[in-house]
């Protein structure tokens, strides 16, 4: 019975690992994106709310996306292109306002400067953004496991993909959104040189959070881009992907990196063009609806 039992065991983590791997790509943009939500608060509030954000990725990924990405697997497995089509185009969209805001361009700009410590806000927006973005990575780690396993140890190997990313992202998410606090403390050590790094630390966060708002609104489009037109593909129209597959395909000789680079780009691309269009007809509809008020009755 012991033996029996290692041996699922093994087979569970083994498949865990497999799935987890397979996901790097996503949990580096959820890490990216996530610090971001953060940024306005007071510093005793930063690893609550962390782990508030942290908490509702855990319900994400257990309560919503597992139970349904397994129903629907069963039954109407055709039903998830769609709905990663939906999610993608969410991701597009928000990656593109964050564009439109670099150049002083959207109206949620002044609301954002009015209320940037709004925790509820704040928690409600990246738990949102995770929504898509787990989904993603579930749904990767659901297609990477072997079509052999039992309901049962498929559902207890997601359940561990995503505790093991949820811990693996917003623990990286609570060091960098800490660092200054450490840098601060640093500059009070006795040691010249200790306190010179901590200065150094401390200087240097604006400029590394700057980095890394940038990181994730590239990482949004990029994610949101790639769901949307390999899901297209797969669904409704084939023509986005298959241009982005013959560039990637002319150019396989320049070596991996190369490749991977610019069929990164690309997709970035897309998605924020795609996510453009969307601002452009939600800003038009709100436009027609606030000057025919009975319209929206």
């Amino acid at each position: 019975m012991s033996v029996g039992l290692l041996a699922v065991l093994d087979d569970i983590l083994t498949a865990a690992t497999r799935a987890s791997a397979k996901t790097a790509g996503v949990v580096i943009d959820d890490a990216a994106v996530t610090p971001q939500y953060v940024q306005g608060i007071t510093p005793a509030r930063e690893l609550p709310v962390v782990a508030k954000i942290a908490l509702g990725s855990l319900v994400n990924k257990f309560v919503i996306i597992t139970p349904i990405a397994l129903l629907l697997t069963a039954f109407a497995p055709w039903v998830l292109p769609y709905l990663l089509v939906i999610g993608g185009s969410f991701l597009c969209y928000e990656g593109a306002e964050k564009v439109l805001q670099w150049f002083g361009v959207g109206h949620h700009e002044a609301a954002n400067e009015e209320e940037p410590r709004d925790e509820k806000k704040l928690v409600f927006g990246a738990v949102r953004t995770d929504l898509i973005l787990s989904t993603e990575i579930m749904l990767i780690a659901l297609a990477s496991l072997e079509p052999g396993l039992s309901i049962w140890m498929t559902l207890v190997t997601l359940l561990i993909v995503g505790l093991l990313l949820t811990v693996v992202v917003y623990g990286a998410v609570a060091l960098l959104v800490k660092v200054d606090d450490i840098g601060l403390r640093l500059m009070k050590s006795p040691q010249r040189s200790v306190r010179r790094g901590g200065a150094r630390v401390v200087a240097a966060m604006p400029a590394v959070f700057r980095v890394i708002s940038v990181v994730g609104t590239v990482a949004m489009l990029w994610v949101g881009g790639h769901i949307v037109i390999e899901n297209l593909h797969a669904t409704l129209w084939a023509a986005p992907y298959d241009l982005v597959h013959s560039i990637t395909h002319a150019i396989e000789a320049a070596g991996a990196i190369v490749t991977w680079t610019v069929e990164t780009i690309i997709f970035a691309l897309l998605g924020l063009a795609y996510g453009l269009v969307i601002v452009g007809v939600i800003t038009g509809g709100s436009k027609l609806l606030k000057r025919n008020p009975t319209a929206a009755h």
